[in-house]
């Protein structure tokens, strides 16, 4: 894929996974901040938990910084899947904001 092609689908990525994070806070009771700058995207929860999601063009992949970790995708038929172990990003990311909230949070991309 072109970096245009990369960078449309990071946008898009990053726009989806805000504007979840955002419907969280305004109709669950979960303390978050989000924001965005450029192609990243920040989310803080309870002010002390971050998880960072960010695009690397010159890789063509996602990043994601959690406190369980570090995680790299890679888009393949149609998917952002993990470069280590195939998991998508959307299950990734469910998990790791449940993990921190302790509620059942369900990203959809």
């Amino acid at each position: 894929m072109t970096e245009s092609e990369f960078l449309a689908r990071a946008d898009a990525i990053l726009d989806k996974i805000h504007e979840q994070v955002d419907n969280w806070f305004e109709t669950l009771d979960i303390d978050l901040d989000a924001s965005r700058s450029g192609q990243v995207l920040t989310i803080v929860f309870d002010q002390k938990s971050h998880v960072v999601v960010n695009s690397q063009a010159p890789l063509q992949e996602m990043w994601v910084a959690a406190p369980s970790g570090g995680f790299h995708y890679k888009f393949d038929n149609n998917n952002w899947v993990d470069t280590r172990d195939g998991t998508g990003l959307a299950d990734n990311l469910s998990r790791i904001f449940s993990d921190i909230t302790g509620q059942t949070l369900t990203v959809t991309l």
